[in-house]
């Protein structure tokens, strides 16, 4: 299994713009990719400003095939007028 932290940090005042294309988004990841096993949108207690996706696959075939959909690039496009800044990615290899 394959985790991904993907921590975005959203301009004043647009986060519920971003939250709404980002839960269409998930709702489409999860009635489309069964290599997708966990893909949660949270917030920071501390600063509202701060999200972090959670994010788990299956395999890296599941990853690949998830960052080639169309709906995952549509999303990206319609996020980054959102977005205050590049995304911070970290990927995570499970522990058995």
């Amino acid at each position: 299994m394959i985790g991904v932290v993907a921590t975005l940090k959203v301009q004043e005042g647009k986060g519920p713009e971003f939250e709404r294309v980002f839960l269409d988004l998930a709702a489409k990841v999860k009635a489309n990719e069964p290599g997708c096993i966990m893909y949660q949108l949270t917030r920071s207690r501390t600063d509202p400003n701060q999200y972090k996706v959670l994010e788990l696959y299956a395999s890296q075939e599941a990853l690949t095939e998830h960052g080639k959909t169309d709906y995952f690039r549509a999303a990206g496009a319609a996020m980054g007028p959102t977005l205050g800044g590049r995304p911070e990615i970290e990927y995570l290899d499970a522990v058995s």
